[in-house]
This record gives C-alpha cells, sequence and structure tokens, in this order.
C-alpha cells in the first residue's frame, strides 16, 4: 500500500483487528521510509441484491420497504418493533445466504408472510390483503379459512406431542 505521506510503495501492517460491528478489518500500518503511521479500513464489497418487480422492471433491494410494509400490518398490535426488525433481518440474511442476486417480490411477500403467520394472525391478514391485492370479502375469507385449517393441524400436532411426551413421563 503506498504512504499518504511520503508516497513510498512499502508499508507494513503493525496492528490489524476487526472493527466494533465486525463489519470491516481495522489495520495500522507504518511506511518502511519515512515511519509514517496510517490506518485503513478493509471491508468486503458486496453486490447488491436486485428486486424484480411484477412489471419486469429491477430495483435495488430495500429493506425499508419491507421494514414499512410489517409496521403498517402491526399497526396497533402488541408486537414489538423488535420482533418486525428480526423478521426484516432474516429475511435479508435468508436472501444474501441464497447466493442469488436478483429475488423476485412474490418471494420476498411469502417470505414475510410466513414469518408473519408465526408472530400474529390480524397483522399476517393485513399485510395478505395489500399483499394479494383482495379486491372482495371471498378473498378474505378464503385466506381466513386457509389460516384456520392450518391452526386446527398445528394445535392437533401440538396436542399429539403432549400427549406422548406426558406418556413417557408416565413410564
Amino acid at each position: 500500500m503506498k504512504c499518504p505521506n511520503c508516497g513510498f510503495e512499502d508499508t507494513r501492517v503493525v496492528d490489524s483487528r476487526p472493527t466494533k460491528l465486525n463489519t470491516a478489518i481495522r489495520r495500522r500500518r507504518q511506511c518502511e521510509k519515512c515511519k509514517f503511521k496510517f490506518t485503513t479500513f478493509e471491508k468486503i464489497e458486496s453486490t447488491p441484491l436486485v428486486v424484480v418487480k411484477k412489471n419486469g422492471s429491477n430495483q435495488v433491494f430495500d429493506r425499508n420497504k419491507i421494514s414499512r410494509g410489517l409496521v403498517r400490518a402491526a399497526e396497533k398490535r402488541n408486537i414489538s418493533q423488535d420482533v418486525l426488525n428480526n423478521i426484516v433481518n432474516e429475511i435479508e440474511e435468508h436472501i444474501r445466504l441464497s447466493s442469488e442476486y436478483e429475488v423476485t417480490t412474490r418471494q420476498i411477500g411469502d417470505m414475510v408472510m410466513k414469518k408473519l403467520a408465526d408472530v400474529d394472525e390480524v397483522a399476517y391478514i393485513r399485510f395478505a390483503s395489500v399483499y394479494r391485492e383482495f379486491s372482495s370479502i371471498d378473498m378474505f375469507l378464503s385466506e381466513l379459512q386457509t389460516m384456520s385449517r392450518k391452526n386446527k393441524k398445528k394445535r392437533s400436532q401440538l396436542a399429539k406431542n403432549s400427549m406422548s411426551t406426558f406418556a413417557a413421563r408416565k413410564k
């Protein structure tokens, strides 16, 4: 690395450590010629995620859009901002770990709906009504019936697990 003081090409690393947020490496360097000390930062250059919209246009991924949608869906519900932030973080992490640099709005919406269904049913329905563009009461009823069936299956499975745990303890 070139010395910012004298321009000499040969410097050595004196100290190296991660930054507080662990997003970069901070290096203290010293010029071999003039002994000038300076700091550099090394960080991973990330490729921007691209969202493919319904109309086929592309847009850079913006986690704030997901966050705004979640906040609207969770309005006046007892859901903490931390829970909503965790949903956004998990979705972004999932997208980044998928090794795909393009993701469709449909994929993002499906991930949001799956996470919301586990957190709050009302927020889920609110989000689904906008995301799936409900245009009639029948569409709401259909989604509510689907949720009701899924909840019955979950309760049934929980009851079976509880009974088998109880039976195992009796032995």
